[in-house]
């Protein structure tokens, strides 16, 4: 008897942590109870709760792909951006001018560090947008609190000269990461299995240097 007690209570604990960590599960739930909360699970897509579902598979497996076939600087500096702290939101400003750079790791090529481009952030009273200004391939997006240390950002991908599509769109343009305050002056978006040429992209941001 106690030991049915226990393996229920461990089941039902693991079930309990499984259904936490699934936002797939968690967007469900809350349409089947017709909760309408504006909140990053009403504009969320299925497509890309599931990509942040998969956040850590997708991470590692993307690290363990850049590390084997980067150059030795680029696996310096990836190696660099992994080390650093997850600092607080909590008195951060995103508003303002950021250099920004992508950084493609896994696929076809192992490791690629491109150049910083422009990008800002504006509060226009909804919450932070993200633009990117500069350079071939473009995002902007929203941002969501998911903790403390860690916001979700749901953007669209378009091509500079191209009217940018809104968030939903479908998933040749629909782009979801986590952000992470990683410096005093400094963030990162890392998106999961994007739809081109990478198995994790990391949008990086430092004030114009």
């Amino acid at each position: 008897m106690h030991r049915f007690i226990v393996t229920f209570l461990a089941l039902g604990l693991a079930a309990g942590a499984a259904n936490a960590q699934s936002l797939v599960q968690q967007k469900l739930d809350m349409e089947r109870a017709g909760i309408e909360k504006d909140t990053v699970m009403l504009d969320i897509t299925y497509r890309d709760a599931a990509r942040l579902d998969a956040y850590e598979r997708m991470r590692t497996e993307a690290f363990e792909q850049a590390e084997s076939g980067g150059t030795e600087a680029d696996i310096a500096l990836l190696d660099e951006i992994d080390e650093r702290p997850k600092m607080t939101f909590g008195d951060f400003d995103l508003s303002g001018q950021w250099q920004c750079r992508t950084i493609k790791l896994g696929g076809p090529a192992p490791l690629v560090v491109y150049d910083w481009f422009e990008c800002s952030v504006s509060d226009d009273g909804s919450g932070w947008f993200l633009e990117k200004r500069t350079g071939s391939q473009r995002t902007q997006g929203r941002f969501f609190t998911d903790s403390d240390s860690r916001l979700i950002y749901l953007g669209s991908y378009f091509v500079n000269g191209d009217e940018a599509p809104r968030y939903g769109a479908g998933r040749e343009s629909d782009q979801v990461g986590y952000v992470f305050r990683d410096r005093d002056d400094g963030w990162r978006v890392e998106f999961p299995a994007p739809q081109r040429e990478s198995v994790l992209d990391i949008l990086e941001f430092q004030r114009p240097r």
